[in-house]
């Protein structure tokens, strides 16, 4: 490591817990203090810039292709790195928090590639931080199992998918630990312990360390993640060019920006993945306050919808053009008991995947061991013995900056039902990431951070159009949180309310509802332990 001294050192706020000494060693803690010496400045500004790009965007400024950056987009010579070990085929990728038994279940169901969610699966509490680094790290040293309460048996298989982590967020931070009283980049602390315990590891395996990078705006948000990684490899002596990182495009300026992305990141480049509900979230939050921006129930917004359609065209046009992979959207559906109920989410999810392999995608997400084969039959239909479809470039695609907003085409009412459904997700998801799960099973679908977001949006945004009127969304607020404390009598009712009132009936909407969400946790849990 550099020999450059550092002059703050890396604080550990939170609690103690079982084995959380192997991942918080000083050695680690000093990496992690080297990373946000480097960025964390940058990142600030980088925030700021977000939050005057918003303020552009409300008052009225179009979004467009950069006119700063043609030359890159017209440049025909410049392709990413070649695929890595273990991503070459990733027709098929799983997604879910590191917590033990899905470590298990996803790197043993058959999929190509598990996604371990730091981010919008997993509630952010500081034992499920830990913990979770602690099941990667298990996991590749082959150690790991699962025992239910049941007295069933998890234990892995020996064909198992490649783990990619993604970390959370730019615009998050970690408050349990603090450099001269100052929270860490959340982002900085899930790369950075899992890099510094896992990356040799994981390269002496015969894979790599490899990431997926959530919530970027922009190609300077890029750029920055590829000088983390430059930086990370020149710390632990590892080849630069090693890391790989896939790119969600998850934010309605980003897509506007793809191949920009795709070119900072161009060594270090495993694609880019269509994030259709945070790009949903995204779109509805930086037009909320436009009335031809309103769309109807969120169950009524399919990929079919011109302007998504325009947005994974381009992706996929844009991806096979620089050599890179195109990942599809997540398949949220959960396998049902009910055979004839499960059998109408199969036909639903082998449909959505259907029309994403015929497109050009090389692969795409599920949120389920179940729905793996059904993804696994789809694409192989397409792809048959090739790894992927990179070579299909998709020329007859043409995409303007008019087609990626034309949400006119979609726009509609809600309806009753549908304002009940948000804000009956809304809640039951806040209660359950205040009680430390973010994946719940609500409804037939598994249910993220993303998810919550849309519900509690599009509520804001149908009170501030006269869509709804705020008595009725009181009313049925009311009625929620009864149903959701009779069913849940362990419930923080009042909390739980107080987080959909902050964020989904305040005058001003609120960017995300995680930071509002993670302080009353913090409080919480600090009361609960004193």
């Amino acid at each position: 490591m550099s020999t450059t001294a550092l002059t703050s050192t890396v604080q550990v706020l939170g609690a103690p817990g079982d084995r959380h000494d192997e991942i918080l060693i000083p050695a680690a803690l000093e990496f992690i203090g080297r990373l946000d010496a480097a960025f964390a400045g940058r990142r600030f500004e980088l925030l700021a810039e977000r939050r005057r790009r918003a303020e552009r965007l409300a008052s009225g400024t179009p979004l467009d292709f950069s006119r700063a950056t043609p030359a890159v987009r017209a440049a025909p010579d410049w392709r990413v790195a070649p695929p890595a070990p273990g991503l070459v085929d990733r027709r098929v990728e799983i997604t879910g928090p590191p917590e033990r038994r899905m470590t298990v279940n996803a790197l043993n169901s058959g999929a190509q590639v598990w996604m371990a969610d730091f981010e919008d699966a997993m509630s952010p509490t500081w034992d499920n931080i830990v913990r979770g680094q602690l099941n990667l790290l298990d996991a590749i040293e082959r150690r790991i199992d699962c025992t239910t309460p049941e007295g069933k048996t998890y234990r892995l298989g020996d064909d198992l998918a490649t783990i990619m982590v993604r970390p959370r967020g730019w615009h998050l931070t970690e408050k349990h630990l603090v450099i001269d009283g100052r929270p860490v980049p959340a982002s900085l602390v899930d790369f950075g312990l899992y890099f510094f315990h896992c990356a040799q590891r994981q390269i002496d395996a015969g894979s790599g360390p490899y990431f997926y990078l959530p919530k970027l705006e922009n190609h300077y948000e890029a750029r920055l993640w590829n000088d983390v990684f430059v930086l990370a490899q020149e710390l632990l002596g590892i080849p630069r060019g090693t890391v790989r990182a896939t790119v969600l495009i998850e934010t309605i300026t980003a897509a506007f920006e793809m191949e920009e992305i795709l070119h900072e990141l161009r060594e270090h480049s495993a694609g880019l993945n269509a994030g259709r509900w945070d790009y949903l979230f995204s779109l509805i939050k930086n037009f909320a306050h436009r009335p031809d921006f309103v769309l109807p129930d969120r169950a009524k917004v399919t990929m079919t919808a011109p302007f998504l359609r325009a947005y994974t065209e381009l992706l996929v046009r844009t991806c096979h053009k620089r050599g890179a992979h195109a990942i599809g959207g997540m398949a949220a559906q959960v396998p049902s008991r009910d055979a004839q109920a499960n059998e109408a989410a199969l036909a639903k999810v082998r449909l959505d995947k259907e029309r994403e392999a015929e497109d050009g995608f090389d692969g795409s997400w599920v949120a389920h061991p179940g729905l793996v084969p059904v993804c696994n039959d789809v694409f192989d239909g397409v792809l048959g013995e090739r790894p992927h479809q990179i070579e299909r470039t998709r020329d007859d695609v043409h995409v303007t900056a008019a087609d990626l907003v034309a949400v006119r085409r979609t726009a509609g009412p809600p309806t009753p039902e549908g304002i009940r459904a948000n804000i009956a997700v809304a809640l039951r998801y806040f209660d359950a990431w205040l009680r430390g799960s973010g994946a719940v099973a609500l409804y037939g679908l598994m249910e993220d951070a993303a998810t919550a977001e849309i519900a509690r949006c599009q509520i804001w945004q149908w009170i501030r159009h006269g869509l709804v009127e705020r008595d009725t969304v009181v009313e049925l607020l009311d009625d929620e949180i009864a149903a959701l404390g009779a069913e849940y009598p362990w419930a923080r009712v009042d909390e739980v309310r107080a987080i959909f009132e902050r964020t989904a009936m305040a005058r001003d909407l609120p960017a995300f509802f995680t930071p509002d969400a993670y302080a009353r946790n913090l409080v919480h849990r600090s009361a609960v332990q004193s």
